[in-house]
């Protein structure tokens, strides 16, 4: 989807990082229509939150599911084809290329789009040499968009400060999708790549992944709106 085509109240996902459904359901309700779209990722799915996806759908939200698959082809092309018949709107897979290949590849015909993780928000060019990447953050990342988009990706997940650069390796053929989000005042925690939204915006990213500080917002609804409202300044 071009970036000029997307709803700008479809940019903000919230990341549903919650212990389980009830909780879920609960900050669902609080947020009402103040969200449109939200993430599903490791916490909430295996705590039985998978369901929460064709619910949402039902009622016209969105949904990226953020389980960053990374498998043998065939194994991930399974994974692929049982989540495609949820309703959801996104997927994360790990940006190895048969792993990509596999998934574009197993989502054919479904509404479901598949998005690459570069390279974790929560990694500098220390954590990647210390697992044995001979390239820093900056280079891996590249070379990564550059198969994503060659393979047929639909976007990509990438840090907020990598979005400029990227959009353009990349053009606006692929949706970039930023986490590591933090609006002005907000705490970093585990994130070392961060910026803020109307920053994440003016660099190039599409959507843009909130957590923390809207689930632990005194007021998540009013955390949330305030976001939305630093998007569309951002817009415009």
């Amino acid at each position: 989807m071009q970036p000029s085509e997307i709803v700008p109240r479809d940019r903000l996902i919230v990341a549903l990082d919650l212990p389980g459904v009830g909780a879920a359901e609960a900050m669902i309700a609080r947020l009402g229509d103040s969200v449109t779209f939200y993430k599903i990722g490791y916490q909430l799915a295996y705590a039985g939150g998978l369901p929460l996806v064709r619910q949402l759908a039902d009622r016209g939200k969105k949904v990226f599911i953020d389980l960053k698959l990374h498998d043998i082809g065939n194994t991930v092309a399974r994974g692929v084809e049982s989540i495609a018949g949820l309703g959801a709107t996104f997927l994360t897979v790990h940006a190895y290329p048969q792993t990509m290949k596999a998934a574009v590849e197993a989502r054919s015909g479904s509404g479901l789009k598949i998005l690459a993780v570069t390279v974790l928000t929560s990694y500098d060019d220390g954590d990647l040499h210390a697992a044995g990447y001979r390239l820093g953050v900056s280079d891996l990342v590249e070379a990564r968009a550059q198969q994503a988009q060659v393979l047929g990706v639909d976007g990509l997940v990438c840090s907020p400060e990598e979005a400029a650069h990227l959009r353009k390796v990349v053009g606006h053929q692929l949706n970039l999708v930023t986490p590591g989000i933090r609006p002005a005042g907000a705490a970093a925690g585990d994130q070392k790549r961060i910026m803020t939204p109307t920053r994440a915006i003016a660099a190039g990213a599409d959507y843009l992944v909130v957590g923390r500080p809207v689930m632990e917002a005194a007021d998540p609804r009013e955390a949330a709106e305030a976001i939305q409202a630093e998007i569309e300044q951002a817009l415009g």
